[in-house]
């Protein structure tokens, strides 16, 4: 039980440091506002969606190391399906507050820890 608790924490903990502290630049840029602000030229039109892919990715990954160097070490079956399915949710979650204001960030979080819970679910408990 130890070791599990463990790596549900250090995958929060991860969130908590790529969610919050890591995005730098990309907060801003995944926001369309931004865009139209700063680069107000069709040609960055759509450039949020790269930043908002770009953030995805990173929070994802960083989310999903512990239980992966876990697989790596002591076994277990990698769906990497699961890391896909991540970014596309936590991308539509951050569009859906950045973008369409539709959702508050406690929403935005909740959603989160969904996610991780469920990563954490497929990966460490029915290994």
């Amino acid at each position: 039980m130890g070791t599990k608790f463990l790596i549900l924490i250090s995958m929060v903990f991860c969130h908590i440091v790529d969610d919050y502290y890591l995005q730098g630049w990309l907060a801003s840029a995944k926001q369309k506002s931004w865009w139209d602000k700063n680069s107000p030229d069709k040609l960055y039109k759509h450039d949020y969606i790269a930043a908002l892919f770009m953030h995805s990715f990173s929070w994802t990954f960083m989310m999903m190391l512990v239980p992966t160097i876990y697989i790596i070490l002591f076994g277990g079956k990698y769906y990497p399906l699961v890391f896909v399915v991540n970014i596309i949710i936590h991308m539509i979650t951050d569009n859906l507050k950045a973008n369409a204001k539709v959702i508050n960030l406690c929403q935005d979080q909740l959603i989160h820890m969904i996610q991780i819970i469920g990563t954490f679910i497929v990966f460490i408990i029915c290994k």
